[in-house]
């Protein structure tokens, strides 16, 4: 199979496809081409000290077909998620009260052109991509509205981060939820970081923000 992390192909004039690093199954039709991230995480001190608790570390491919000098290939990403969550104390009960997601999605980039479906989404596009993949007892987020703009310092620059508040519910109340979204290039990838909690939880942003701003990217797998 073949490999990649930046452009590997050549589109000639003509719009056929060169081979410039032996990638010849891909060339011919015969297997897609791959793509790897690094995983994004916050540092487990950071983890521990906002009082978080690792949920899970998943590592998947995504598959799709575009068409690359007027040729229909086939690619494969492999892409990082790593989910953190918040237990509290609600009505008695033991809760999930905050989830904290990043996410790194390789850079897909062939001839020149970008095969990655995510490259130019916004981060409100964004968020309605990944919200559904943040596993929480909550259900589902409708009614979401842009709150504010601010900017964190995350892996050595300012990074834009989104602040957004939906509607939701828990044991057939409405529920008022916070989400923080963050979304930015490094080292080839591209990365998400999604915080999601209940809008009473106001100390929680704080939290999310820190935890935005002490990722590691490559982290450790």
């Amino acid at each position: 199979m073949a490999h990649a992390r930046r452009s590997l192909l050549a589109a000639g004039a003509t719009g056929t496809i060169a081979l410039t690093a032996g990638c010849l199954g891909f060339v011919l039709g015969n297997e897609p081409l791959e793509f790897a991230a690094d995983r994004v995480a916050p540092i487990d001190e950071m983890v521990a000290e906002t009082g978080y608790k690792e949920r899970a570390v998943e590592q998947r491919t995504m598959e799709r077909s575009e068409s690359i000098g007027g040729i229909e290939r086939d690619f494969e990403a492999s892409l990082w998620t790593s989910s953190y969550s918040k237990a509290v104390e609600y009505r008695g009960q033991t809760r999930e009260g905050s989830v904290f997601t990043a996410v790194s999605v390789p850079g897909m980039e062939v001839a020149g052109q970008s095969v990655n479906p995510l490259d130019e989404m916004s981060n409100e596009e964004l968020l309605e991509e990944f919200l559904g993949r943040v596993d929480s007892n909550r259900g589902t987020v409708d009614n979401i509205r842009h709150q504010e703009s601010f900017v964190l310092e995350i892996l050595g620059e300012s990074r834009d981060v989104d602040s957004f508040v939906g509607e939701s519910e828990l044991d057939g109340e409405p529920l008022d939820v916070e989400l923080t979204l963050a979304s930015f290039d490094h080292e080839d990838d591209l990365l998400v970081l999604l915080g999601v909690l209940p809008k009473r939880l106001t100390e929680e942003s704080a939290n999310v923000e820190l935890l935005m701003e002490s990722v590691e990217h490559p982290a450790d797998t």
